[in-house]
């Protein structure tokens, strides 16, 4: 089966929201240093304007399955668009710190739903043999936003801005936001949110413009998914047949975090600092950073589809708790501070991102599917939120500390994603529903 230009072109689309994501999450580093001078900031203080974003997120992931149920994922979207470029505008143009916490919190909002949203549309136009691929070129827009965030505050910061230089930073994501927004219009609506709706002829067309081969197979499937979801009415998510999804959800978007990799994209500078590097070369190391973060989230994306999505956990896992070692050990000592830079190398390039949202994606049946990928969302942003805030608190007293405990939490996510978690390669999405089915 080859991938028609409009799967594509809808893929493309839809993770634009990714790069967003991205960009507004960690454009944040490469500005406390004068956020914490314009405003006076304690190390609380910084953590929470670091993390003002973050709680946005949280209430955007959890609320986001309502309107992406009611008016689909596609239109909900545009929404999403909006509340970027509200955010990016509104930082840029802050009067004060209670205003620039509260775009901030705007462009959360935003994160927060396309995190659940984006995901969920291409899942839903996928091809099972191509799903994970397709999902996590999410993952993908996410780490180049990262990259494209790091590289656009280093060339800023060569520009001579001066006192504006924090707001040209936050402020020129408003334009990708412009074109998200726009180019959300050439896409067509999820074909299964379109059977939800009684719609099946639009899902059929959509089915046939985006070249699925066994289009009658595929819309059978569906129709008797809805039917099924309407016999039962509007059911809740925790119920005791849903608990291993739960479990699933809650704890990959637990130890995603607990990873600390928010935490070390967005005090990235901060961290150069403490190790001794200038404000210039620590924005060029976070350039190579994020490089590699897009190096290695294309190489597990080419591969997940293959390899499969618990081999990368476990392999991720043992890297990062390996290298977050070796982060604390330099703290610990004073010495060696040279690794530093290729231990958080190898950091990122153990790390596997893109596997949350393809996994979110895939492990709840359909009736429950928007509320299953809030939760996981919902999770994930909530322990990012706590985190950040929590980490400059922690490193003023101690710089190593952090990392230890972020190193004992991969080993900890080994042995559950050994023995718990299901491997999901391959299979569709009805079938993975039977597949974790409880009664």
């Amino acid at each position: 089966m080859n991938l028609s230009n409009l799967l594509v072109r809808s893929t493309i689309v839809a993770a634009l929201g990714g790069l967003l994501f991205g960009f507004d999450t960690a454009v944040i580093a490469g500005i406390t240093g004068a956020l914490t001078r314009v405003y006076g900031l304690s190390a609380g203080g910084l953590g929470l304007t670091v993390a003002s974003a973050l709680w946005g997120t949280i209430v955007g992931a959890a609320l986001a399955s309502i309107p992406g149920e009611k008016f689909g994922r596609r239109d909900s979207l545009r929404v999403m668009a909006i509340l970027y470029f509200v955010s990016a505008a509104g930082s840029a143009l802050a009067w004060n710190w209670d205003a620039l916490v509260f775009f901030r919190f705007v462009g959360g909002l935003g994160i927060g739903g396309s995190s659940v949203l984006g995901p969920m549309y291409i899942a839903e136009i996928a091809p099972a043999k191509f799903r994970g691929r397709l999902v996590g070129f999410f993952q993908f827009n996410v780490v180049a936003g990262i990259l494209l965030a790091y590289l656009s505050n280093y060339l800023i910061g060569l520009a001579g801005f001066g006192d504006l230089e924090w707001r040209w930073k936050l402020g020129v994501s408003a334009f990708p936001a412009l074109l998200f927004l726009a180019m959300l219009f050439a896409i067509p609506r999820s074909p299964r949110w379109l059977v939800s709706q009684d719609r099946p002829g639009d899902a059929r067309q959509v089915l046939i413009q985006i070249g699925e081969e066994n289009i009658e197979a595929e819309l059978k499937q569906m129709v008797a998914s809805v039917h099924l979801d309407q016999h039962h009415g509007a059911e809740p998510l925790f119920r005791l047949k849903y608990r291993l999804p739960i479990f699933l959800a809650i704890s990959i978007g637990m130890f995603n975090q607990l990873s600390g990799i928010n935490a070390i994209l967005y005090y990235l500078n901060d961290i150069f600092a403490k190790a001794g590097f200038t404000k210039v070369s620590g924005d060029l190391q976070a350039v190579s950073i994020g490089a590699t973060n897009l190096l290695f989230t294309v190489l597990a994306m080419s591969i997940i589809d293959r390899i499969g999505r618990k081999t990368l956990l476990l392999v991720g896992a043992i890297g990062t708790a390996a290298c977050l070692a070796g982060v604390a050990a330099v703290f610990a000592s004073g010495s060696h501070e040279n690794l530093l830079v290729w231990l958080l190398v190898g950091f990122i390039a153990f790390f596997q991102g893109a596997v949350i949202w393809v996994y979110l994606s895939e492990v709840f049946p359909t009736r429950v599917r928007a509320k299953g990928q809030s939760l996981g969302s919902f999770t994930h942003w909530i322990m990012n939120a706590a985190i950040s805030w929590a980490f400059p608190i922690f490193a003023a007293h101690s710089k190593s500390i952090p990392f230890a405990f972020f190193s004992a939490m991969m080993l900890v996510q080994f042995f559950i994603v050994l023995f718990i978690y299901p491997e999901t390669k391959g299979v569709t999405l009805e079938d993975m529903e039977a597949k974790l089915a409880t009664s």
